[in-house]
């Protein structure tokens, strides 16, 4: 089974404007957007789909409004949806959309989907890095950032679940033939699907049932300055950051976390470890020196001969 990542994750808001808004001053770009809702696309099609929450097209709801209702997976071909459909068939129902398109739902309750990917072609600009020791990347007069430089959002990256039962969850996806690459002990397993080397397009975290949901999704950046740079700008549009930026030590990736009027937080990453079926997963205590290497925290713009900065 071919997965090769996430298409899309799809949510019932009670607030479209303000979604829409979020979604669009995070990077995404609006499809089809109305009153009812529509799609935010990042550079290569994955997308962040909005309803209305009382839409009856969207899966059951697993809590209030606003929630993820459905997380939809793309693989490469109609025989990988044979495959996932033939497996997943053996012990709960699957429904098959006139477009191909299965939907089901996981051991802990989630609404989840299976599509021939949207995932499209696409150019953006890597950032080239000069440092002593070795060749530049950068060439002579060629220069690194400037203010208008773009920051786009460019591929989803994972989503992360609070479960009940994080084993039982885990199991579960490996059926459907992700690999666990790590795992804090006693909290929840890293899961990438077959089709992708990313550290994780699944993080699940266990949780009393009352907490069941979505935690965050977040996009893929080109690195770390745009990490920065687009938090920066999100922010200043008045977004508030719930944690970062820093990095992670787990998965090695950027972060900068903000939240959101999607009843979850949402992320913009960058520069994640890749994984083939070599790595051998680790483990290590949930504590904030594993959760992060660095953590830094924002302060208003100085310059020298201004005020002496802020402490603290």
């Amino acid at each position: 089974m071919n997965i090769l990542g996430l298409d899309a994750v799809v949510f019932g808001v009670d607030d479209v404007p303000a979604c829409t808004a979020c979604l669009t001053d995070y990077g995404l770009a609006p499809v089809g957007v109305s009153e009812q809702g529509g799609r935010f696309e990042a550079l290569d099609g994955t997308a962040v789909v909005i309803r209305r929450f009382d839409d009856p097209t969207l899966p059951a709801a697993i809590g209030p409004a606003p929630s993820l209702r459905e997380t939809v997976y793309g693989v490469a071909s109609a025989a990988d949806l044979d495959a996932i459909e033939d497996e997943l068939g053996r012990d709960r129902a699957v429904h098959k959309d006139a477009d191909g398109t299965l939907h089901s739902v996981d051991d802990m309750g989630f609404a989840i989907a299976f599509q021939i990917s949207v995932r499209r072609p696409y150019s953006a600009s890597a950032d080239l890095t000069n440092a002593p020791g070795s060749a530049p990347q950068r060439p002579l007069n060629q220069i690194g950032i400037s203010p208008d430089m773009p920051a786009a959002p460019r591929s989803l990256s994972h989503v992360v679940y609070f479960v009940p039962d994080s084993a039982k969850a885990e199991a579960f996806y490996q059926r459907l033939g992700f690999r666990t690459t790590d795992r804090f002990v006693g909290v929840g397993p890293f899961m990438r699907p077959a089709g992708s080397d990313d550290h994780h397009s699944l993080f699940m975290i266990q949780t009393p049932p009352h907490m069941k949901g979505c935690e965050h999704f977040t996009f893929h950046l080109g690195s770390g300055t745009e990490v920065l740079l687009a938090g920066t700008r999100f922010a200043a549009k008045g977004w508030t950051s719930f944690w970062g930026p820093g990095r992670h030590l787990l998965g090695s990736n950027w972060f900068w976390y903000f939240n959101s009027p999607l009843g979850c937080h949402i992320e913009y990453d960058a520069d994640m470890d890749k994984h083939d079926d070599a790595w051998a997963a680790r483990q290590a205590p949930m504590s904030a020196d594993n959760s992060q290497l660095f953590l830094f925290a924002g302060r208003e713009k100085w310059a020298p001969g201004g005020p002496p900065a802020k402490q603290g």
